[in-house]
């Protein structure tokens, strides 16, 4: 077993080639004790599965006792279903051909039970006439928008009428809510915690409001990385943080109260000195997400001092200073500032052990499509 050595290394490095995706399992497997930890209750937990993508992360989580999930694609619902997950929201309002293959999932997978979002009675609708032809009723979450101005309804009147218009029709039944506030990502936890609440307290609302109607009481599905310190210790919600199981640079800085730990690293190499103080490593665009502005794409652990200042599909150029030590060949490892969209760049990453490469996960659900 190797001793006093970096946990992302791996000691043959020449086995790998560069750029690659590196995973280490004991931190996944940490990371997951971390988040029930923080909940106290596997039944308040709803994980994402975009960050993984992966049957075996959701193995894991599933060993730990997690039995429901959330979504954003066919194919990552998909593979929720091939691993028999209890309870799968499609956290998206399909919309044509989504809709027949969802239909087609629910058929494929019938040990899962599908659901998905809604914020409009003409995607309810057609939703509603699918399903309708197809002899099925298909549980469905009112979409909320509290700020992120993306999808959603407001929660408010027009929030009430939609879930009554959904109550009414016979292909879809409306059981929850949904609502994410990925906007609100202030650093100081009070400033956060503040605006979370605020924002919540609508929800809450319109929760009450349908009670009071004689509806049955909505499930709520709240929140993502940024606020799950704050809802997950809020009584009568799921949770669905992804990026926890691997964590990233970003909401390492970003949510510092929280403790995850980074479980996937990429490793890349030196592959030209263009002149006396740069270095070029095998990291483009392609290799790692880059939707951020240049220096906030890729923190290199054990070179921190680098400082990105060009980057292309490929190539991606550093200032490394006068004298510097870097060699044509050198390793470097990586975290990525934003680790979901980077995930999905590679069809598999390597499991790393006590520094050692012990295997392979296949990227399974970056596809758009597996099998329907």
């Amino acid at each position: 077993m190797s001793t006093n050595k970096p946990w992302y290394q791996v000691d043959d490095q020449r086995t790998l080639d560069s750029p690659s995706l590196l995973i280490y399992p004991e931190r996944v497997k940490e990371n997951i004790r971390i988040l029930k930890n923080m909940t106290g209750d596997t039944q308040k937990l709803r994980p994402h599965v975009k960050t993984h993508k992966t049957i075996e992360a959701t193995v894991l989580m599933m060993e730990a006792g997690i039995s429901k999930f959330k979504c954003a694609t066919i194919a990552e619902a998909e593979m929720l279903g091939m691993v028999r997950a209890p309870d799968v929201l499609l956290a998206y309002q399909p919309v044509g051909p989504k809709i027949e293959r969802l239909v087609s999932l629910i058929r494929k997978y019938p040990q899962t039970n599908f659901s998905c979002l809604t914020d409009h009675i003409d995607a309810a609708g057609s939703m509603n006439a699918v399903f309708q032809s197809n002899n099925l009723q298909v549980p469905v979450y009112l979409d909320l928008n509290l700020g992120q101005n993306r999808t959603g309804i407001d929660p408010g009147d027009q929030a009430v009428s939609l879930y009554d218009s959904c109550y009414r029709m016979t292909g879809i039944k409306p059981v929850g809510l949904h609502a994410y506030d990925g906007h609100i990502r202030d650093r100081d936890f009070a400033e956060k915690k503040k605006k979370c609440d605020e924002a919540f307290a609508s929800v809450q609302h319109l929760k009450n409001t349908l009670v009071a109607r004689g509806f049955e009481e909505p499930v709520i599905v709240v929140g993502g990385s940024p606020t799950f310190s704050i809802h997950c210790t809020r009584p009568g919600v799921e949770c669905s943080p992804g990026t926890f199981v691997f964590w990233d640079k970003g909401y390492s800085d970003l949510c510092p109260e929280q403790s995850f730990v980074p479980a996937a690293i990429l490793l890349g190499r030196v592959i030209s000195l263009p002149d006396s103080t740069k270095v070029c490593i095998d990291m483009g665009h392609k290799s790692v997400a880059a939707e951020n502005e240049l220096a906030r794409r890729v923190y290199f652990i054990n070179a921190p001092g680098l400082r990105p200042v060009s980057q292309s599909e490929e190539h991606l150029v550093a200032e490394a200073g006068q004298d510097h030590p870097f060699k044509i060949g050198h390793v470097l490892y990586g975290i990525p500032i934003h680790v979901c969209p980077s995930i999905a760049l590679y069809e598999r990453a390597y499991t790393v052990e006590n520094n050692q490469v012990t295997g392979e996960w296949k990227i399974l659900a970056r596809d758009r499509k597996i099998g329907v």
